[in-house]
């Protein structure tokens, strides 16, 4: 049994985390093959969603302690280790231009929040929790907690989250706009997949302009946005994918969108 699980299903990728007696805790091996399965996924044509869980009862507990409890390593080792093995998931999800759906199956602690809050949308079980969780063992956020909590949640609440390294509940997360929706554990990947599926039926080309669009236009001022979605627009708009959609608009068809 694989240390993570990947397979693709009606369009939808799933990268399922699967030590659940560590609570999923990674490895620098299991954050190698997250990064190299995220770019599959990228490039593979039949995949237009791609779904990230865990298995068991939790979601991520981050990095597997052993490797921050090995003190022979130096400084630049460590940091190499940081730049070469784990942070290839984040630089890999901002090169992804489909849509990421992290589904929060259990507790989402420390790097394990900041692998989620690096997907696009968030589901959640009424039983998660979440932690940035790194103060609590003397450490700061090592995988892009302090770029992407603030961007969520405002500054007060971040810095206030980071500095206590409290537990929070999913409901608690969902008020603060961490998550997108909470459902009952049981139900949690139902919904998740329900929401794949709508996304899998909208048009593939547009549905990932329009991410990068998005994400783009968070460090543009808004005329060289305008500029920028103007040319996107002028794309897209003569894609197999556009013409598609537009007929099946204007003939009221509804269904699983096929494209070319």
């Amino acid at each position: 049994m694989s240390d993570l699980e990947y397979n693709v299903t009606d369009y939808v990728a799933t990268i399922q985390l699967n030590r659940p007696e560590k609570r999923n805790a990674f490895t620098l091996p299991m954050v190698d093959a997250w990064a190299d399965r995220l770019l599959e996924a990228q490039a593979d044509p039949q995949v237009r969603v791609i779904v990230i869980t865990g298995a068991g009862q939790g979601f991520c507990s981050g990095v597997d302690l052993s490797w921050i409890e090995d003190h022979d390593r130096s400084s630049l080792e460590f940091k190499q280790d940081l730049t070469e093995h784990i942070h290839r998931v984040p630089l890999a999800l901002e090169s992804v231009d489909k849509p990421v759906i992290a589904a929060i199956n259990g507790d989402a602690v420390g790097a394990g929040l900041d692998m989620a809050l690096m997907c696009d949308l968030r589901l959640a079980s009424t039983s998660a929790r979440l932690a940035m969780s790194y103060i609590k063992v003397g450490l700061v956020p090592g995988d892009g907690g302090c770029w992407l909590l603030p961007r969520l949640v405002g500054l007060p609440r971040a810095l206030e989250l980071l500095w206590t390294g409290d537990m929070i509940t999913a409901e608690r997360a969902l008020e603060l706009g961490m998550l997108n929706a909470v459902h009952d554990s049981d139900d949690l990947l139902v919904q998740t997949y329900e929401l794949a599926a709508r996304l899998t039926s909208r048009p593939p080309v547009a549905l990932r302009m329009i991410k990068r669009a998005t994400y783009q236009s968070q460090k543009l001022d808004f005329r060289t946005s305008l500029d920028l979605i103007s040319s996107h627009m002028g794309v897209v708009r003569t894609t197999a994918d556009s013409v598609e959609a537009y007929r099946a608009f204007a003939e009221m068809r509804t269904g699983q969108f096929t494209g070319r």
